[in-house]
């Protein structure tokens, strides 16, 4: 009894400490952004010590977790809602009840969760797509993609690729009332580097090229070569998303090996053989001056890793290391970014290189924005920006 008190009690303790930690100023319902952030603060660090002691993973205390917040699907009097399975992946299936005179749009959304955690049944991706489905009268589809550290590096990819080609077939999208014309690719966080990635794919595929109309990628994480752009340097505690957090979760994607996670921390984790891609990275040429400024640009160090990770290379990882001639053949982009986000930087450098590509970009930046905010906020402000950049693309 006495050592269960004693634990409660310093977790109260901790939990204070994070609550009182200075958030920006600018931040929209800065209390509940505080008291999220503070949440996930005490989590993280609990499940480092969790982690020392043998007892739990880092990974498997947050899936716990985020697995106490999966809604139950159920249909409404608006949109039919299936649990159902694409090439044996399972996905989220939103169907508008109203009759349409023509054919739907459709929407094929990625949820983020670092690759490691996550899934459509989470309250707030449950309610954005049903909201999407019935605002646009559009059919969605949630992906459950498998996640790190069981399925590691490509098979989160396969499975969202799996599943986007199964769907782009002529019967399937007639089946569901589909235009072919009008589909749109989207995700958050880590769902949206999925989302660039298939699409990157698939505009390559013979098959399938032409068939996205539109990306929306929101606040996506789009490179693991730099680690130390200026959103990095500024948000390295966060809110929400802290950069050692950020480290851990996405090099489990990878490895469970702790030295790769070490390294990235350190921007010393790229191999030999890598110096010609920074230049797609480089933020002290691609960001705008108003992001760079105070800031000095010093290119990541190459080799210090005893073990070689030529993934890190893989443009299937970061979609930024495609070349110009292959960002001229993308579709209509959207992209959000905020401005309190290690991402930040990631998301506006696409921005930059697919103009220079001649790419036709909208591009929304929310200057009170967090990392999570379509997660985590209770304003309708953020579901209407992705409805309108939904709208706007398909």
């Amino acid at each position: 009894m006495g050592c269960k008190t004693l634990c409660f009690g310093l977790t109260l303790i901790l939990f204070a400490y994070y609550i009182y930690t200075p958030l920006p100023e600018n931040i929209e319902e800065p209390w509940k952004v505080g008291v999220i952030d503070a949440l996930i603060k005490t989590t993280s660090l609990t499940a480092t010590l969790l982690e020392n002691m043998g007892l739990i993973s880092y990974a498997e205390l947050f899936t716990m977790l985020l697995k106490l917040d999966h809604t139950v699907l159920i249909s409404d009097e608006n949109i039919t809602v299936m649990d159902t399975k694409f090439t044996d992946i399972p996905v989220c299936l939103y169907l508008p009840k109203k009759k349409s005179e023509s054919q739907r749009r459709a929407v094929i959304f990625i949820h983020g969760g670092a690759f490691v955690m996550g899934s459509c049944r989470q309250t707030a991706y449950d309610f954005l797509n049903r909201w999407t489905a019935n605002k646009l009268g559009a059919v969605v589809v949630g992906i459950d993609y498998r996640l790190a550290p069981q399925y590691q590096f490509p098979v989160a990819l396969e499975d969202v690729l799996s599943v986007v080609r199964f769907f782009l077939q002529d019967n399937i999208l007639a089946k569901y009332g589909v235009d072919p014309s009008r589909i749109c690719i989207s995700g958050d966080s880590s769902g949206g580097t999925l989302a660039a990635e298939v699409t990157q794919l698939v505009q390559n595929d013979p098959e399938f090229k032409n068939k996205i109309k539109a990306q929306v990628l929101i606040y996506p994480g789009l490179q693991a070569v730099d680690v130390l752009m200026p959103s990095h340097r500024q948000n390295e505690h966060g809110p929400i998303l802290s950069r050692d957090m950020a480290i851990k979760m996405g090099c489990l994607y990878l490895t469970k090996d702790k030295a790769l996670a070490q390294a990235v921390r350190e921007n010393q984790h790229m191999p030999h053989g890598s110096r010609h891609l920074f230049k797609l990275v480089n933020w002290s040429t691609l960001l705008p001056e108003k992001y760079r400024r105070n800031h000095i640009y010093t290119e990541p160090i190459i080799g210090k890793l005893n073990s070689s990770y030529p993934v890190l290379l893989d443009s299937r990882l970061s979609p930024l290391l495609v070349t110009d001639s292959q960002l001229e053949k993308l579709p209509l982009t959207y992209i959000i970014t905020c401005e309190h986000d290690i991402l930040r930087d990631d998301g506006l450098i696409y921005v930059s290189r697919l103009r220079n590509a001649a790419v036709n970009v909208s591009h929304d930046h929310i200057e009170d924005g967090i990392h999570g905010a379509l997660f985590f906020m209770t304003s309708p402000f953020y579901l209407n920006v992705c409805l309108c950049g939904f709208s706007c693309c398909i």
